[in-house]
């Protein structure tokens, strides 16, 4: 019989190394890359100008569905005034 080696191995335990979950890649940390892409958070847009859009659209539009998501809008935002 040969001498063999096996038996001298010891099963590891998975203390360390990287913490994985993700099949095999690192975790992900809490957050997202994507919170830089708007930069310092200004669309470029104020909330009076939206609701100005907003009304131009009331005005100009025929689709029931749209008008009534307008509506809505410009309710979220004038009882956000105190203006409702």
């Amino acid at each position: 019989m040969t001498y063999s080696n096996l038996s001298k191995i010891r099963p590891k335990l998975r203390t360390s190394g990287n913490v994985t979950g993700n099949f095999g890649r690192p975790k992900a940390k809490a957050g997202s890359s994507l919170n830089e892409i708007g930069g310092d958070g200004n669309i470029g847009l104020t909330q009076n100008e939206y609701l100005n859009r907003l009304y131009y659209a009331l005005d100009n539009t025929t689709d029931a569905k749209l008008r009534q998501f307008i509506y809505t809008e410009i309710k979220k935002i004038l009882i956000q005034q105190g203006r409702w």
